[in-house]
């Protein structure tokens, strides 16, 4: 990436100064390739030192939420760019032409310092812009790579399913963990959750059943479905009935007819 940023500015550098040159020979003035090739290679040269640098603003931008902030951030960051840019351009200039014998007059004025930060504005922008897409780019091709891009402790831990519930006119986000046992209610559904509160859900305990079984909700009446991950006991009746009690105290009667659904709960015994 450095080395594409840094041949491309090379070349527009070497551009500049060969047309710098015919222009000014076309106006009668002094051609000097040589000089004009300095100014360039050493403008470039600093730009080129500054583009570690201006990836922070880049990152910075990319982990900021908010055009506003990003637009703030960008702002300073061009600022910052073409402060530094100038002040090492003209140190070095100051400093090649002292070794060479010769003086550097940067002629500091506001209509100077506006001419430069123009130019280091659009530099900014168009390597701000690279270096953006260039870290885009790393994070698609590391996302793609799990292993490298997501650490093993939260590929271990996935995100737990969320299940919206109609409540009237409200909605709710339940975790299937929260729910104790639902029941059939008429053409509706209620859903007991762990910290008391229920929920009236238009629908049929069949439809439900299907979409919740997966969460380890099964039917264990014929009017009920109860979460087993929830379940800290069961008591089997000499009926063929059970008890099952919950983690929070509570309990709820299941039917022998779906005995078998919560045999694995009691053992080898749940079955006779």
């Amino acid at each position: 990436m450095f080395a594409a940023i840094a041949a491309i500015a090379i070349v527009i550098g070497i551009v500049n100064a060969f047309s710098g040159a015919q222009d000014a020979a076309w106006r009668g003035d002094s051609g000097d390739i040589g000089r004009r090739l300095f100014w360039e290679m050493s403008s470039i040269v600093v730009i080129l030192v500054l583009v570690p640098i201006l990836m922070l603003p880049v990152r910075r931008m990319r982990r900021t939420p908010g055009l506003g902030a990003q637009i703030a951030i960008g702002v300073v960051g061009l600022l910052g760019f073409s402060a530094l840019h100038i002040i090492g351009m003209v140190g070095l200039r100051k400093l090649m032409l002292w070794l060479s014998g010769d003086t550097y007059d940067f002629h500091f004025s506001v209509t100077t310092v506006l001419y430069e930060f123009r130019k280091d504005a659009v530099t900014g922008l168009l390597i701000g812009a690279t270096l953006w897409l260039m870290e885009s780019r790393r994070e698609l091709r590391s996302a793609a790579r799990p292993g490298l891009s997501v650490p093993v402790a939260k590929r271990e831990q996935p995100v737990p399913d969320l299940i919206w519930l109609r409540d009237g006119t409200s909605r709710i986000r339940v975790a299937p963990r929260d729910i104790l046992w639902v029941a059939s209610a008429g053409n509706y559904i209620e859903y007991s959750l762990a910290n008391g509160t229920q929920h009236l859900i238009r629908g049929t305990l069949g439809a439900t059943e299907s979409e919740l079984a997966r969460f380890a909700i099964v039917r264990i009446h014929r009017t009920r479905l109860a979460n087993l991950d929830r379940v800290s006991g069961v008591d089997f009746k000499p009926s063929g009935d059970f008890e099952l009690t919950f983690d929070n105290g509570k309990t709820l009667g299941g039917s022998r007819r779906y005995r078998s659904a919560v045999a694995s709960l009691g053992g080898r015994s749940a079955l006779v």
